[in-house]
């Protein structure tokens, strides 16, 4: 059985969660842990955006700027395709419609769809600059995972699948999770200090000598 069980609160739209999907896809493999997903959307709406960012280009500037960070520090900065999304002929997108495809593939295919579709969905956003905020580009990314066109367009627009982005929210607040990404390990509580791979497999390490 896996060694370790870790909570991992993730927004689509976020650089940084990008980082370490990869990092905790690895290190899920070398410690045989238990990753268990939870949509945690920061802002649901283009409302939400306005109240958070102001304009839709002061939205744009910011959010960016944290790319930019987020590429210096990134295992794969050459994905992260800030001056495609400079350039998109669309607002910077909410979380929402993303989170519920992840929920929508996880009700099909469990943890491991909810990651692919998490996965396949950042690459259209910080890769291929699109919007990610279109169903049509969501039901575009859980065709690229394999998952049936019909089914999923079920799921998607199923209102028990945004029951459960909002089970995913409250989880979170309950757990004090403020920013994403966020990762708790569930046996001992400690939150990883989001960093390189090798940090966190420090971190993982310490964990496992806990609970041995």
């Amino acid at each position: 059985m896996p060694t370790l069980t870790v909570d991992f609160f993730h927004d689509v739209v976020c650089c940084w969660c990008f980082n370490i999907s990869s990092r905790m896809r690895d290190l899920s493999v070398l410690f045989d842990l238990d990753v268990r997903h939870h949509t945690f959307v920061l802002q649901a709406s283009r409302a939400e955006m306005a109240a958070r960012w102001g304009t839709p280009k002061q939205a744009r500037d910011t959010i960016l700027g944290h790319w930019e960070v987020c590429r210096q520090v990134s295992d794969r900065p050459d994905l992260v395709n800030i001056d495609a999304m400079r350039a998109a002929p669309f607002d910077y997108p909410h979380g929402l419609t993303a989170a519920l495809g992840c929920k929508a593939a996880e009700r099909i295919g469990g943890q491991a769809a909810h990651w692919d579709m998490f996965d396949a969905l950042q690459h259209a956003h910080l890769s291929a600059a699109r919007n990610i905020a279109d169903p049509d580009v969501v039901q575009e990314a859980a065709r690229q995972i394999g998952l049936k066109a019909t089914p999923f367009a079920d799921a998607l627009n199923d209102p028990a699948t945004a029951r459960a982005v909002e089970v995913d929210r409250q989880r979170a607040r309950s757990l004090q999770v403020q920013a994403v990404p966020t990762l708790i390990i569930r046996e001992t509580g400690a939150r990883l200090v989001n960093g390189p791979r090798e940090d966190l497999a420090a971190q993982i390490m310490a964990a496992e000598r806990l609970v041995a």
